[in-house]
């Protein structure tokens, strides 16, 4: 056995056939842990490092278990006939895969020597240095671009975006991957024409980038909050309705981009 694949990290799911998180069938693996702290993350189990517990239906569920990649490529294995007939593969989530990049590069590595598609949604905030050793074993990196303010953007994420901005020029620059960029859509925080046009101009100059996708906000995953002892701060915001996404996906497009609603 090659000893990349003993090489450990920290998971919270593994869903498959899903159609979400790039082209085809796809195999999610949901890592551990994440720098930012979104007010709408439908996965607030994920955003800790620590394995935690948390409450759903009455039930006490353990949140968090340590995998090594060959694992966890025995389980993508699983559905390789599916992946060949759909273009699909393998999709790294989380949290977020860049605070384990030991960890989560292995893995890539062993999808891409296993002839399987790979794709990443990540927020792009860490050093550049550490997003470099990703680039050689993705196929698509589908990179999270919440705001150009960087102020809005803290006061929702708790970070400022002056990173995930200079790291998408970079990653663009590389030539090394086909960057998708995606904007959740939300109410209060970027839900406008003027705000997702702001994003769409952005995502347009950058070099290669042809694609975008705007993702309405839903309440799925509001429940954790509560099952983790915590309070879920937009719960009075409404998900955007037809009418206006479809507005936003012809700003989109009016910039040159291939708009998509969902991921």
């Amino acid at each position: 056995m090659e000893q990349y694949l003993l090489t450990k990290g920290r998971i919270f799911d593994i869903q498959r056939f899903s159609v979400h998180d790039g082209k085809g069938i796809r195999t999610i693996v949901f890592l551990k842990g994440c720098p930012l702290r979104c007010k709408w993350c439908c996965n607030p189990e994920s955003q800790v490092y620590a394995v935690q517990e948390m409450t759903l239906g009455g039930k006490v569920k353990t949140v968090g278990r340590d995998v090594t990649v060959g694992e966890v490529m025995e389980e993508v294995e699983r559905d390789r006939v599916y992946y060949k007939r759909s273009g699909g593969g393998l999709t790294l989530s989380g949290g977020e895969s860049l605070t384990q990049p030991d960890f989560a590069t292995a893995l890539l590595r062993a999808a891409k020597e296993s002839g399987i598609n790979t794709a990443m949604e990540s927020t792009g905030f860490a050093d550049f240095s550490v997003i470099e050793r990703f680039l050689p074993y993705l196929d698509v990196y589908l990179m999270d671009i919440k705001h150009i303010n960087r102020e809005k953007h803290k006061e929702f994420t708790t970070q400022y975006n002056d990173l995930i901005l200079e790291n998408a020029r970079k990653i663009a620059e590389s030539g090394k991957v086909r960057l998708i960029i995606r904007t959740p859509v939300i109410p209060t925080f970027n839900a406008t024409e003027e705000e997702i046009g702001e994003i769409a101009r952005f995502a347009s100059s950058l070099k290669g980038v042809e694609e975008m996708h705007i993702l309405p906000y839903h309440r799925i995953g509001m429940d954790k909050y509560s099952g983790l002892g915590r309070e879920y701060l937009l719960k009075d915001i409404e998900p955007p309705s037809k009418e206006l996404m479809d507005r936003l996906l012809r700003v989109v497009e009016a910039v040159g981009l291939r708009g998509q609603i969902g991921g």
